[in-house]
C-alpha cells in the first residue's frame, strides 16, 4: 500500500512543486487549494503526512490544523506548516499547533530542504513538546509589511471573537467556512463539528425550508441589507440574521449572526 500525502496550499505552483517531489519519494499526493478543501479531502480518506500553507482563502492554515486536532486527535500523521509568512511567527510558532515548520523561498532552494524535513517527519513523526523548525538557506529577516498583514489579520479576528453576538461565515456553497465562540455556544457544536458542514445540518430539520428560502432571497434581491427569522436552538430563542457576503462587489456567500432573542428585546 503507497504512503499518502495531503497538500493545502493556494499557490498553484507551490502545489506541484511539492506533489512531484512527493511523488518522487512513492507518495500518492492528494491537493487542496484552501483549508475547506482540505478538510473535504480528510474525510475521503487517511493520510501518512500533511503539508498545510498557514495563508489561504475560505479556512485558513491556523482554522485547518485547529479542526484536524479537534477532529483526529489520535491522528499518527505530522502537520508540516511552510509559509512565506512564517518567520515573522516565531515568537508565537508554538500557537499554529503544527508539528515542524518549513519558511517558503524561492521553489530553486526549497527541494534539499523539503527532503531533508520529509526525512525527520518519517522517521519521527512527533518531535514533541519543542517543535523543530526549519528554515529556508541563507539569513531570514521578518519583512514589515508582512508582520503589519499578520498583525492586521490578527486584531480582526480579536474583533469577531470578542463581539457580543454569534457570527457565522457561509460559502456560496453554503457550508460554513468560519464561526466564533459564542455562535458554537449558542449552536452546543464543537469547531470540527460544523467546520465545512452544510449551514442547514445546524439548524433544526423543521428550519430546513426557511433558511434555504431566506438564503435565496437575500442572495437574489440586491436591495435586501439583510432577513431576520426567529427559531429556537437548544431551547432557546435565537434571533437569526441572514445578509449577504460581499468580496469586491462581488457576491461569495453568507453572514449568519445569532443572538438570544431574550436579551435583544430587553436592550431595545
Amino acid at each position: 500500500m503507497s504512503k499518502r500525502a495531503l497538500v493545502v496550499d493556494n499557490d498553484f505552483f507551490f502545489v506541484e512543486f511539492l506533489t512531484e517531489l512527493l511523488e518522487d519519494r512513492g507518495y500518492e499526493v492528494a491537493k487542496a487549494y484552501d483549508g475547506k478543501e482540505g478538510i473535504s479531502k480528510l474525510e475521503g480518506g487517511s493520510f501518512d503526512l500533511i503539508f498545510v500553507d498557514l495563508i489561504m482563502p475560505k479556512i485558513d492554515g491556523r482554522q485547518f490544523i485547529e479542526f484536524v486536532r479537534r477532529r483526529y486527535p489520535d491522528a499518527t500523521f505530522p502537520i508540516i506548516t511552510m509559509s512565506e509568512a512564517l518567520i515573522e511567527q516565531l515568537d508565537n510558532i508554538k500557537e499554529i499547533g503544527a508539528d515542524y515548520y518549513l519558511a517558503k523561498g524561492p521553489m530553486e532552494t526549497m527541494t534539499e530542504h523539503v527532503s531533508h524535513l520529509i526525512d525527520r517527519a518519517e522517521k519521527q513523526p512527533f518531535p514533541g513538546q519543542e517543535g523543530a523548525t526549519f528554515l529556508e538557506p541563507g539569513k531570514l529577516y521578518p519583512r514589515q509589511v508582512t508582520g503589519e498583514l499578520m498583525e492586521k489579520v490578527n486584531f480582526q479576528r480579536a474583533i469577531i471573537e470578542s463581539i457580543g453576538i454569534g457570527i457565522m461565515v457561509i460559502d456560496r456553497d453554503a457550508r460554513i467556512m468560519s464561526s466564533n465562540s459564542l455562535a458554537l455556544e449558542i449552536m452546543n457544536r464543537s469547531l470540527e463539528e460544523v467546520l465545512n458542514r452544510p449551514i442547514t445540518s445546524v439548524f433544526p430539520l423543521r428550519e430546513k425550508a426557511r433558511l434555504v428560502m431566506t438564503l435565496k432571497e437575500i442572495i437574489s434581491n440586491r436591495t435586501l441589507r439583510k432577513l431576520v427569522f426567529i427559531t429556537t436552538l437548544n431551547d432557546q430563542e435565537i434571533r437569526v440574521i441572514v445578509s449577504t457576503l460581499k468580496v469586491n462587489d462581488k457576491v461569495a456567500g453568507w453572514i449568519i449572526t445569532m443572538e438570544d432573542s431574550d436579551q435583544w428585546v430587553e436592550q431595545a
